[in-house]
């Protein structure tokens, strides 16, 4: 079978898109549509709906006067972000739960070790990856095709906010190992899948929560030295 040959629209989409996602247009960068054209030979129209559709989802802010820059996130997005995940991450490891092999299950448990090594180098960016796979893995046998599509967007969303703000706060990571071997657990002894999804869905609330705790004890600690 011929391969399907992409419109120029999906060409310049992917290179937009692509670029967004390994950090070479970082938050705040200006696209500008000439720029781009010239560099990549495809002309203005095809960029101006590629920029359109990246704004409905919320990548770019078209700006008037100034024309599209790649969105900035700050707490209110995170914010936005870990919750819709957390409804759409625990939805979809409930579906996977019960196709999870045995080999899947031991990979889980792997993950979540070598995640265990990596704190204890203080290695944070290794952990963030493994800690990314450990979550594909729980989720990777849903079969639901475009609910798989919304938590890949969401998964993309917020390495791009990792990247431009560092999310932390003090105990959460360890406990987030224990959390994913609760997970494990719960998926190994078969679980009702919608005890599975309030697990799953928790997991990343308790994030949100650790996150907000310690921003308000630094706010509040801040204003005790300025006094």
């Amino acid at each position: 079978m011929a391969e399907l040959v992409k419109s120029k629209s999906e060409q310049a989409y992917d290179i937009l898109q692509r670029r967004i996602m390994d950090g070479t247009y970082g938050p705040g960068f200006r696209l500008v549509i000439d720029q781009l054209g010239r560099e990549h030979g495809i002309s203005s129209v095809p960029w101006r709906e590629s920029l359109r559709r990246l704004e409905a989802e919320g990548w770019v802010d078209i700006v008037p006067n100034v024309g599209a820059l790649v969105k900035t996130f700050d707490t209110d997005a995170w914010k936005r972000t870990i919750r819709l995940l957390a409804r759409l991450e625990g939805l979809a490891t409930a579906l996977s739960a019960e196709r999870l092999t045995v080999d899947d299950l031991a990979r889980a448990r792997e993950l979540n070790a070598a995640m265990r090594e990596s704190l204890e180098a203080y290695d944070t960016a290794r952990f963030g990856s493994l800690n990314r796979q450990f979550h594909e893995l729980l989720c990777s046998r849903c079969d639901d095709e475009r609910l798989m599509g919304m938590v890949h967007q969401e998964w993309l969303r917020m390495d791009i906010i990792r990247r431009s703000a560092f999310w932390y706060a003090p105990g959460r990571a360890v406990a987030s190992i224990a959390e994913h071997e609760t997970m494990i657990e719960m998926i190994e002894a078969g679980n009702d899948p919608d005890l599975i999804e309030t697990e799953a869905r928790a997991h990343e609330v308790r994030t949100l929560k650790a996150v907000l705790e310690h921003e308000a004890a630094q706010t509040t600690r801040n204003a005790a030295d300025r006094t």
